[in-house]
């Protein structure tokens, strides 16, 4: 019986991640300098996040949709497509910033269009790498997936910021040329065109695939109510940008010192990509999410302490250590238990419930940051989320979720469970 190779020797997952790891350094630069450019173009810390509320609100809105089109069509295309437009949005507008021509529809309609194309990629790379990685292998793929994600936004803040003071078209055209990166790496992983497990003969409608994703997840109560906690944090998440940005300016920083203190996010979640195998055995899924996002909340409430301007690093840090763990647990409870051929809709509804407000975060912050000044938005968002966290306390099938047994034969027998059911009915709930 032959061994399966290691998850290093694995050229087709490897490739896959080199090519998100610079596309996600990309973006994390733009991350930082699309509120920058806002900032400069507008002068208002409320329009500072609308770039932001609009790509999360675009790829929400898009999400649905675009997971039913994935489990039909072909993948490799899809993530080739998305790539391509991104890339081609990103480039007109650092050609618009390079000629000064910016204009506030653009910088709009340009993050529109990257949300949508968000919205394809994720769950189209989740499938990819399902496809690509043997199910034993699967924790470790999603630890380096984590680790991907974390550096890019421990080395992307800093290094937006320094390239904006430089000059503003550089970030902008850097996130462009990753893209094109991005797309080359897709073609080399040569990445599966369409599911493995084909839907059955039988015609189905759009509606009808989301009502199927809708009922396999409303079945599963544990996993239903650490999104609805997900949902609530990921708003105050999404909320914390401008409010940590006008505290560091109110302390002497300047847009470098601003990378800097965000960095602190990407050095806690690379820290925590590295130990997430260990953090996870501590507590089951469920338990260690609420620990994890109780102590998120009082470390967004420790970043107001008067102790510097480069102090809000270390809450920022230790905020994100454990994050990964409870993101590689979740994911590994979706990769064993979601059928194959309902993957992508699945990974993009879970994605829509728990970041359905997310949208509204950037705008929220920049509007408290405005009217009450960042340390008194950050203590509002602090405790907004302790609270959220003490009533999901109460729910047992939160308390009780955990990441089922990893087998080889795990994703095979999602499918055969999946096809012996003529209406798609759900899996038993994993608690």
């Amino acid at each position: 019986m032959n061994e399966t190779p290691p998850l290093r020797r694995n050229v087709r997952f490897q490739m896959l991640w080199i090519g998100s790891a610079v596309s996600g350094l990309g973006s994390s630069l733009t991350w930082l300098a699309f509120p920058l450019l806002l900032l400069a173009v507008t002068g208002s810390p409320a329009l500072a996040g609308l770039a932001a509320a609009c790509r999360t609100g675009a790829k929400i809105v898009s999400s649905v949709p675009a997971g039913v089109l994935i489990d039909r069509l072909d993948r490799r295309r899809i993530l080739l497509a998305s790539e391509a437009t991104r890339c081609v949005a990103m480039a007109t507008l650092a050609v618009a910033i390079a000629v000064d021509r910016v204009w506030l529809p653009h910088i709009i309609a340009v993050a529109i269009v990257i949300g949508v194309a968000d919205a394809f990629f994720g769950p189209a790379h989740a499938t990819a790498v399902r496809a690509v990685v043997p199910a034993a292998q699967l924790p470790a793929a999603y630890a380096q997936e984590e680790s991907r994600e974390h550096a890019a936004s421990l080395v992307g803040p800093p290094l937006g910021g320094l390239l904006f003071g430089l000059g503003r078209v550089l970030p902008f055209l850097v996130d462009a040329v990753t893209y094109a990166i991005s797309v080359l790496t897709i073609v080399l992983a040569d990445v599966p065109r369409r599911p493995a497990v084909q839907q059955s003969p039988k015609r189905s409608t759009v509606r009808g695939d989301i009502a199927d994703a809708g009922r396999w997840l409303w079945r599963q109560h544990g996993l239903r109510d650490a999104l609805s906690l997900s949902l609530f944090a990921n708003l105050v998440a999404s909320s914390l940008l401008i409010p940590v940005v006008v505290v560091v300016g109110d302390r002497g920083g300047d847009s470098t010192t601003t990378g800097v203190v965000l960095a602190g996010l990407g050095i806690g979640g690379l820290l925590g990509a590295m130990l997430s195998a260990r953090i996870g055995r501590l507590l089951p899924a469920g338990k260690l999410m609420l620990a994890v996002v109780t102590f998120f909340a009082f470390a967004v409430c420790s970043v107001t302490l008067p102790v510097g301007r480069y102090w809000p690093v270390v809450p920022l840090t230790l905020a994100m250590v454990a994050v990964p763990a409870i993101n590689v647990a979740l994911q590994v409870i979706v990769a064993t238990t979601v059928p194959e051929d309902m993957m992508g809709r699945l990974v993009a509804l879970l994605g829509v419930v728990s970041m359905g407000l997310a949208p509204l975060g950037p705008v929220l912050g920049g509007s408290l940051a405005e009217y009450i000044g960042g340390t008194r938005a950050l203590l509002l968002l602090g405790a907004a989320l302790a609270a959220a966290c003490a009533l999901a306390g109460l729910s047992p099938a939160l308390r009780a979720l955990a990441v089922p047994p990893a087998t080889p034969q795990t994703h095979e027998s999602a499918a055969t469970a999946h096809n012996t059911s003529s209406e798609r009915s759900p899996l038993p709930e994993r608690q």
